[in-house]
């Protein structure tokens, strides 16, 4: 517990200022409902300019007015990916990469914590900040729009925000196995943001080109439905399963590899 409190209080400022951007944001989205569903005509019309495929890959696939398209637009397909992909590198590579490069690595080590319980640590408290920012997300957009009088419904907010959890577990616990791998924070994010990028990119194919659709499950962006999720309440739980299970698979094996990684090398 000792180690997971310091966990924590070492990324309390990093969460603070990532879950005050996301929250910010989200409640600027908020404060704009009305103003979208007033000028839906006007809005779908300016749409209506660009191609289609261009506007499925920013999750524009109906209307703004609409509660589900909002959310897909502006948090799950652009601020969301970002947040979530600041917090799982810089924090899954903290405990050992950025540690180990400070020499603060040893200290903890030389004490009575195990290296799983370090490790294990630092994957806890990645799990609580991604859940925290998650909530800053949803409850940014949902406690303005509502304040404004928007009809959201708060489970299926809470639906949308517990996929977009998964989402970010799924690139923290690559990061943190990729960080004891190679022993190198820069390394593990560039690694972990490539994928991300190709993933984006082959997303962004599969929607503007039908000859290339068939790639469109190998992108994650492809089982991140948070439209389906709040406009028909539905909870894709393959898709959430896959997230989890990528997650929970690299942060086992980062502990496995932790017990016996030579840290010199």
């Amino acid at each position: 517990m000792i180690a997971f409190r310091l966990e924590l209080r070492r990324n309390r400022v990093l969460a603070i200022w990532l879950g005050t951007a996301v929250a910010g944001y989200a409640a600027i989205m908020g404060l704009m409902y009305p103003f979208l569903k007033e000028n839906d005509a006007l809005v779908q019309q300016y749409m209506a300019a660009f191609p289609k495929g261009f506007m499925a890959m920013f999750g524009m696939t109906g209307s703004l007015a609409d509660p589900g398209v909002l959310f897909t637009t502006y948090i799950a397909s652009m601020i969301w990916p970002v947040i979530a992909a600041a917090a799982g590198m810089l924090i899954g590579t903290r405990a050992v990469a950025a540690d180990l490069d400070r020499a603060f690595l040893d200290l903890p080590l030389s004490t009575r914590i195990t290296r799983v319980g370090y490790l294990a640590a630092s994957i806890g408290g990645q799990v609580v900040i991604m859940a925290l920012l998650a909530a800053c997300a949803v409850l940014g957009l949902w406690v303005t729009g509502r304040l404004v009088g928007a009809d959201f419904d708060l489970w299926r907010f809470v639906l949308a925000g517990m996929l977009c959890f998964a989402f970010g577990c799924a690139i923290a616990g690559p990061a943190t196995l990729l960080s004891v791998v190679t022993l190198s924070r820069g390394m593990a994010a560039g690694i972990v943001g490539g994928v991300l990028l190709v993933m984006y990119a082959i997303f962004v194919v599969a929607q503007v080109s039908q000859d290339w659709a068939w790639l469109g499950p190998i992108s994650a962006w492809n089982h991140f439905p948070t439209t389906a999720v709040i406009d028909r309440g539905t909870f894709p739980m393959g898709d959430f399963a896959l997230f989890a299970g990528v997650a929970v698979a690299t942060w086992l094996a980062a502990l496995w590899a932790f017990r016996r990684r030579d840290l010199a090398a």
